[in-house]
This record gives structure tokens, C-alpha cells and sequence, in this order.
């Protein structure tokens, strides 16, 4: 081989904030529209923060037309003073130091909602500009950052209003976030009332600009908090009864709070939160929760002869079909597991969450709720018969025999070469025709196929064991190896990404929303980790002499045309493609375009539009259409 001189001289130190510069990925996820807006996220963070430790009851969010971001809260405000280990001011080593802040001591925080991220050290590393402004002790103070160095040195002078907090307005550097630096008003709208949610009395308003020219202001504060989150939730739904179960207390050191409902369906919907961090795996605390339903429910129901003799316990999965709820629980110490963090592991937190449950709903169904009580378990007895039903449904779905890999395949899986999950791809692909041209164009050492006849049957509005019996969501199971409900276990997952390929026609696109909602809703550890992807099929080959080009929108197609003569050609359908037409459009890792499928930090917003579009309610649905119908892209 080659010399190569490893030695000293081959490592480099990156110091301060330039790491995060060279490497943003590691510290916000990625460079696109989610990292790019995580960076509020980490600001709006420390002003919650505030809140939590009882010291801020208002935060605001500026979106201003030239991409600046202003946050501003009425908290104690950062420290000014000279930090005793750096001897700068405490607000410069907060803006450029990593891991430095008040989290990481004792007293300052004792419950933080930003203990996942790596604060604002890396927003002001990630801003082409930052300015701080601080009000305290009857001055205000101010700095200036350019890329995360100081710019100008802190400076005070007399406030002009009384009062105390902190400003931040930052520019997201367009070196970084290539692909643009436009923040999404909707997306920051939905995080802002879900966190007025989740802390019962904080104040939260938006400032926007509006095309013309006029700053509009939206305030979202809940007193109810998630009381009433899950009314808003459930308000594209039929409820089983009247009101809602809601409970808070502590146990230990640990806030606990719940609130849920029934629903008239088959869906589960969780939705948790640990220090306002959404946790879409679930975790301890989530497990808690559950055990104590399970148990306060059969106790009640044995006390009230509700179970028949000889019935035995109702299991804790019969009870969450159709559960409908909201769990929040703030400690001082979280620790998250999984890909995405979003899953909390403190051992002790399940004891924790499950006695403050378990004692509040013995009470509740021992007094007031006994009439809900017999609502739940007449539930859970109808799905514990459905299940029984399904039981042999599961079973052709569920790796049989020594468990090798192949066992119980579909036949029309035309499946891959290799035998390791983080390099195989799964190509679910709309009709036979298309599916045989994939087939055809694949490389088969990494790239299996699995075509669908028709459109699958919709998850949303389907018990478990007719889920199960329909063969075309069967296949899918069987296919991805991992099964569902219970029985799901990501390590026996068989394709890395499981991709979603339809028509680019109205009919494709409802296609691809069944299969989403079928991933969403029966597999949702696939969406949370990043797994599951949409094909995007090119809509034009266009043609102008020897220039022939792939256009994946009439955007694209406008700027290729121009005012000059082109030969166009329409693809509605991927069967309309051949083989290798398909191969180097939609399949070849090197020019495809796959758009990742994720929740976003609003998961329970998620979970609205799924009501919404895929419920049975048909009022909100054509509300909803009504509202975006001016929003909806032509080219889908």
C-alpha cells in the first residue's frame, strides 16, 4: 500500500464552535428544513425553560420577512456578570461555549425541557448573525455574533421599561442550510400550541408578515392544559362517553400528568411527553401508564362484577384499542434511548408513572367514574373477541418454523440478494404492471420488489383482525419480517428502507396516503426512525434536439421550455416507463430523489390530519379541503 504518515500531525483539533460548523449534522440532525428548524426549537427551549422554573410567563417568536428569528421572554435573563472559570461574561460563554449552562449544575434548573439539544451555543455557531439582548437588574445589555464569534463586546446601558428577560434574534447562516432559510409559519404555529399545552398558563404568541406587508399576531395559551389538548384532539372522532379522564400529581420527583378518552375506532393514540420532549417510541414512562390502566381496570371490573367468572383478566392490549390520551411527566434527570431520541429510559420512572395512575383511577372508578368504567371494559371485551378472531390472521402474517429468514414470504415478493437489512431496500410498488418493470430495472443484489394490486384497505377505519386478513396489508407484513402490535420487533426488520413507489396521478397519491396511514398507525416505530420513503417519479421527459432532460414538476418544465419548441411526453403511470426508464429515473441510488416520511415535532398534529383525512368523519375532512384547496400542489 501506499505510504501514509499516521501520526500527531494527522489529527485535528477543532476548537470552540467550529466543529459544529464543519459537522452541523451532529448537532441538529441535518442541514435541511428540520435541522433548520430546530434552531428555534433550542431558543424557544430556554425561555420554556424559564417558565418551568416558575420565572417566565411570556414568550414570544418573531418570524421577520428578511429570515431573522427573534425570541423574546420575560425569564430572570441570561447572567452578565464574569464567569468564574472563563472570566468573560456568563451570556458570551452560553452563546459560544458547548455544553455550558445552567442544566448542567445544581439549582438552577431543576426540570428542563432542553436537556435534549445543545442550546444555543450551536445556534449562534450555525447564525450568519446573533444578537443578545438581556434585561436585568435595571439595565439592558447587548452583543453581537457573526458565525458564532463575538462581534461586538457586551455593552449595557439604562433600561427604558422595567422588567427582566431575554431577547435573542438570530439569522440562519445561508453557508449552512443550503437548501434554503425559509422557516415554515404553520410548523412554528403547531409547536407553540403545543407547548401551551403542555405548560398550563405560559403565554406563547406568533409574529408573522403577511403578503401584504401586515404583522399578524396569534397568542396560544391553555390553562386546561392537556385536558385540552385531548378535546382538540379527539374533535374529529366520536367519543365513547362524555368528558374527559385527566389527573396530575407527583410521585417522587416526578410531575405526572394524564388525561384521555375513548374513541368509537380501532387506533391506539399515545401521544407523550418527558419535560415537554415529544417521545414518539414511548419508554418508561409510557409503559407506567399502561400497566396501571391494565390494573386499576381489572380491579375495578372484578369489584363491580363486570367480568363474568371464568373470563379472566382483560390484557392490557385489549384496552388501548380505541385509547385516546396525552401523558406528560417532567423529571430532573431524563435519559433517552433510540435512534431518535424519542424514546425515555429511567428504569425508575415506569414505578414512578404507574403508582400516581393506578392510585387516581382506583379512586375515580371507585366514585365518580363508574359508568366510564363500564364503557371501557365493554370496549376492551369487544376487542379482546375481535383479537381472538384474529388469531389466526396473526399467524399468517408471523415468521414461523426455526425463524429463518425466508420463512412465510409472499409469492409476489420478488425479494434481494443480500441478507443484511441496513443495505436492502423494499420497493412496494403500485400495480402488476409497474412492479414487473421494477423487477426488471432493479439491481436485485439490494433492491426488492413487492407489487400491489388495487388500493389497500384503509388502517384508519378497520379493526385489527380485518387489518390482518386483508392480503395485500398481509403480504406487506410478511414481507417486512418485523410483525405488529405486540409481536413487533424492529431486529427482525428485513429491508433497511422500505420505499413507497405509486403513480403520479390522483389515484397514486391516495394509494400512497393508505400505505402512509398503514405504516403510521400499525407501524410507527418505521416513520419514527426514519425508515419509510416516497418514490418520486419524474412527471416529463421533455426534449429540445439532442437536450433530452427528466422533469419532476411543471416548474421544472416551465424553465426547460422557455419560449423555445420542445417535444414533451407525459408520464402518468410507472408502467408507461420502461424498465431501464425506471431504473435511472425513480430506482438508481445515484439520480433518484426519495422523499423521507417522518413526523415532525408536533407528532400529535400528525395525528390530527390523519383523523382528519382518513376518519370516518366526513364534515372535518371536507372542511379541510375547503381551507387548503388553494394549497394543494398540482403535480403530485
Amino acid at each position: 500500500m501506499s505510504g501514509f504518515n499516521y501520526d500527531g500531525s494527522s489529527i485535528r483539533v477543532l476548537e470552540g464552535l467550529a466543529a459544529v460548523r464543519m459537522r452541523p449534522g451532529m448537532y441538529i440532525g441535518d442541514t435541511g428544513p428540520r435541522g433548520l428548524h430546530h434552531l428555534i426549537w433550542e431558543i424557544v427551549d430556554n425561555s420554556v425553560d424559564e417558565a418551568l422554573a416558575g420565572y417566565c410567563t411570556e414568550i414570544s417568536v418573531a418570524l421577520a420577512p428578511d429570515g431573522g428569528v427573534t425570541v423574546t421572554d420575560d425569564g430572570r435573563g441570561m447572567p452578565v456578570d464574569p464567569h468564574p472559570q472563563k472570566r468573560v461574561p456568563t451570556c458570551q460563554v452560553i452563546m459560544t461555549v458547548l455544553h455550558a449552562g445552567g442544566k448542567f449544575g445544581d439549582g438552577a434548573y431543576t426540570v428542563s425541557g432542553g436537556l435534549h439539544g445543545v442550546g444555543a451555543s450551536v445556534v449562534n455557531a450555525l447564525s450568519e448573525k446573533l444578537e443578545l439582548f438581556v434585561r436585568r437588574d435595571g439595565r439592558e445589555y447587548s452583543m453581537t455574533f457573526m458565525r458564532g464569534d463575538v462581534f461586538k463586546e457586551l455593552s449595557s446601558k439604562p433600561a427604558k421599561t422595567p422588567g427582566t428577560g431575554t431577547t435573542v434574534r438570530f439569522y440562519p447562516d445561508p453557508l449552512i442550510f443550503k437548501t434554503g432559510i425559509v422557516f415554515d409559519p404553520k410548523l412554528v404555529e403547531r409547536r407553540l400550541r403545543e407547548i401551551s399545552y403542555l405548560v398550563p398558563g405560559l403565554s406563547l404568541t406568533l409574529e408573522t408578515v403577511n403578503a401584504e406587508g401586515e404583522t399578524v399576531r396569534e397568542t396560544f395559551m391553555n390553562k386546561d392544559g392537556i385536558e385540552a389538548m385531548t378535546n382538540r384532539l379527539a374533535k374529529n372522532t366520536t367519543p365513547l362517553f362524555e368528558g374527559t379522564v385527566a389527573f396530575t400529581g407527583n410521585s417522587g420527583d416526578t410531575e405526572v400528568a394524564f388525561a384521555f378518552k375513548y374513541l368509537d375506532d380501532y387506533t391506539e393514540r399515545m401521544y407523550s411527553f418527558v419535560n415537554l420532549i415529544p417521545t414518539a417510541e414511548g419508554g418508561t414512562h409510557v409503559a407506567g401508564f399502561r400497566a396501571a390502566l391494565t390494573r386499576a381496570v381489572n380491579e375495578a371490573a372484578k369489584t363491580e362484577k363486570l367480568l363474568k367468572a371464568g373470563e379472566g383478566n382483560i390484557l392490557g392490549d385489549d384496552l388501548r384499542e380505541g385509547l385516546l390520551c396525552v401523558l406528560s411527566v417532567k423529571l430532573p434527570n431524563p435519559q433517552f434511548e433510540g435512534q431518535t431520541k424519542g424514546k425515555l429510559g429511567n428504569g425508575e420512572t415506569t414505578g414512578a408513572v404507574s403508582t400516581l395512575v393506578y392510585d387516581k383511577l382506583s379512586y375515580f372508578f371507585a366514585n365518580e367514574g363508574g359508568g366510564i368504567l363500564r364503557i371501557i371494559v365493554d370496549k376492551a371485551l369487544s376487542t379482546r373477541r375481535a383479537r381472538e378472531a384474529a388469531k389466526r390472521a396473526k399467524e399468517l402474517v408471523r415468521s414461523k418454523g426455526s425463524g429463518a429468514r425466508d420463512a412465510g414470504l409472499p409469492g409476489k415478493l420478488a425479494d434481494c440478494i443480500s441478507r443484511k437489512p441496513a443495505e436492502a431496500e423494499l420497493f412496494i410498488v403500485e400495480g402488476d404492471s409497474a412492479g414487473g418493470s421494477a423487477k426488471q430495472g432493479r439491481d436485485r443484489k439490494f433492491q426488492a420488489i413487492l407489487p400491489l394490486r388495487g388500493k389497500i384497505l384503509n388502517v384508519e377505519k378497520a379493526s385489527l383482525d380485518k387489518i390482518l386478513a386483508n392480503a395485500e396489508v398481509g403480504n406487506i407484513v410478511k414481507a417486512l419480517g418485523c410483525g405488529v402490535g405486540s409481536e413487533f420487533d424492529v431486529s427482525r426488520l428485513r429491508y433497511g428502507k422500505i420505499v413507497v413507489m405509486t403513480d403520479a396521478d390522483v389515484d397514486g397519491a391516495h394509494i400512497r396516503t393508505l400505505l402512509l396511514t398503514l405504516f403510521y398507525r400499525l407501524l410507527p416505530q418505521l416513520v419514527s426512525e426514519g425508515r419509510v420513503y416516497a418514490a418520486q417519479p419524474p412527471l416529463y421527459r421533455a426534449a429540445k434536439g439532442k437536450d433530452v432532460r427528466w422533469l419532476y414538476s411543471d416548474g421544472e418544465l416551465r424553465e426547460f421550455v422557455g419560449r423555445g419548441k420542445a417535444s414533451v411526453q407525459r408520464y402518468k403511470g410507472l408502467g408507461e416507463m420502461s424498465p431501464e426508464q425506471l431504473w435511472e429515473t425513480t430506482m438508481n441510488p445515484e439520480n433518484r430523489t426519495l422523499r423521507r416520511i417522518g413526523v415532525t415535532e408536533c407528532a400529535a398534529e400528525a395525528g390530527e390530519i390523519i383523523d382528519i383525512l382518513m376518519g370516518d368523519a366526513v364534515g372535518p375532512r371536507r372542511d379541510f379541503i375547503f381551507a387548503h384547496a388553494a394549497e394543494a400542489e398540482m403535480d403530485v
